[in-house]
């Protein structure tokens, strides 16, 4: 992956665990050591072993030097493809370039490790990793493709895919994108969920009393987690809330999470006058998440594209929050159709349109009856389409089939 262990990447931690639960033997190279004060406990173990790698070293230098004797032609050409695959994109001209020859002493590494198989995470450099792995030693490799990795720059997604020997991405969105792009792809590119513990994330065990409508003073708790950043779309649901205090309906508003958007959304809260109905939370860990999950009335999830065209794929707090056996709010955009069916199991909103969000939040504090349907019904639909360990499982199939 390209970060480790980075917080907001629970759907990596979580699955590597699964993955080793079910019998499988890992192996962990970042391409990058995550700098980072808070950490998810689960993480620990696997931060300890992880093989992080300098950009250079004379270990990485002796690698190289080993290539250009025994493999010459081989380590040249790959070179030479990544700079005509890359080319065009400033981004992943120089990362390839830059993380090439610390993926060529993993590859090394992973060759006197005996790994059997190479699973990257994301379509971008850690594909890339992956693509020059199986140039230079031939280790079978697969990628999955999860959002903005997909969705932003494409260079060289076909080489990539057609090198690997299986592609999952996490949604039927996601998957025609891939195909839309490359069409030899088809047959090669497979649909598996990301999923989430049902045990960890499950209804409170005394049961949240839903909130009658507000007219006694009571607000309609609502709670959204992610990055601040344009495309969780968090300055929507502060428009939201603005316009739900217009109404009269009240509200309180938690954020979870940190990012480059935090000072606009203070300045927007203020703006807006809702100081005390909004509050930002910063970052929590897995074990924190669960425990808000469990005091809430409703997860807020409204992502936005973004004017760079970064869109998510399936958000997995959405997972999590259904597991809960909450009511979802989320936009109407990407792969968010195929997890919350509107009306059957949470609401779905035009992505950006703060007025339809703060409809479908008027109607859940209006109506307890209907959170409660909502929230029975997107349990049971994450129980049977997003549970951790049924995807692990899926995932370690098309593994073994493919070593």
């Amino acid at each position: 992956m390209s970060r480790f262990p980075k917080l907001t990447e629970t759907f990596v931690l979580f699955e590597m665990l699964a993955v080793e639960r079910q019998g499988v033997e890992i192996e962990l190279f970042p391409l990058l050591r995550e700098r980072t004060t808070t950490m998810h406990p689960e993480a620990i173990s696997l931060v300890d072993r992880a093989r992080f790698l300098p950009f250079l070293s004379w270990s990485i230098i002796r690698s190289q030097l080993w290539f250009l004797r025994h493999r010459p032609r081989r380590y040249l050409r790959t070179i030479g493809d990544v700079v005509r695959g890359t080319w065009g994109s400033p981004n992943f001209l120089i990362g390839g370039l830059g993380i090439l020859p610390k993926v060529a002493h993993a590859a090394r590494l992973m060759r006197a490790a005996g790994v059997d198989h190479v699973h990257c995470h994301f379509a971008n450099h850690p594909a890339l990793a992956g693509y020059i792995i199986n140039r230079l030693v031939g280790l079978p490799y697969s990628f999955t493709a999860h959002g903005s990795d997909l969705h932003v720059d494409r260079h060289m997604l076909c080489e990539k895919v057609a090198a690997a020997r299986f592609v999952v991405a996490i949604s039927d969105d996601n998957r025609r994108v891939i195909l839309d792009a490359c069409p030899a792809a088809d047959g090669r590119v497979r649909v598996i969920h990301c999923g989430v513990d049902t045990s960890v994330f499950r209804p409170a065990d005394s049961g949240h009393p839903p909130l009658a409508m507000p007219a006694d003073g009571a607000p309609l708790d609502i709670l959204a987690i992610g990055t601040l950043q344009e495309v969780k779309g968090q300055s929507v649901l502060v428009d939201a809330c603005r316009v739900l205090a217009g109404r009269g309906i009240t509200v309180r508003a938690r954020l979870v999470g940190d990012g480059p958007d935090r000072s606009m959304l203070e300045r927007r809260v203020a703006a807006a006058n809702l100081g005390g109905r909004v509050q930002l939370l910063g970052v929590r860990t897995h074990g924190e998440i669960a425990a808000l999950l469990a005091s809430t009335d409703v997860l807020v999830a409204p992502s936005v594209p973004t004017r760079q065209g970064k869109r998510e794929g399936i958000p997995v707090v959405l997972m999590e929050a259904m597991a809960s056996g909450l009511p979802v709010v989320a936009s109407r955009l990407s792969g968010i159709p195929e997890i919350v069916r509107d009306g059957e199991n949470g609401r779905l909103f035009p992505a950006g349109d703060a007025t339809a969000l703060a409809d479908a939040l008027g109607e859940l504090a209006a109506d307890p009856a209907l959170r409660q349907r909502l929230g029975l019904a997107a349990r049971a639909t994450v129980l049977r389409e997003f549970d951790i360990e049924t995807n692990a499982a899926r995932l370690i199939d098309a593994i073994r089939a493919a070593a």
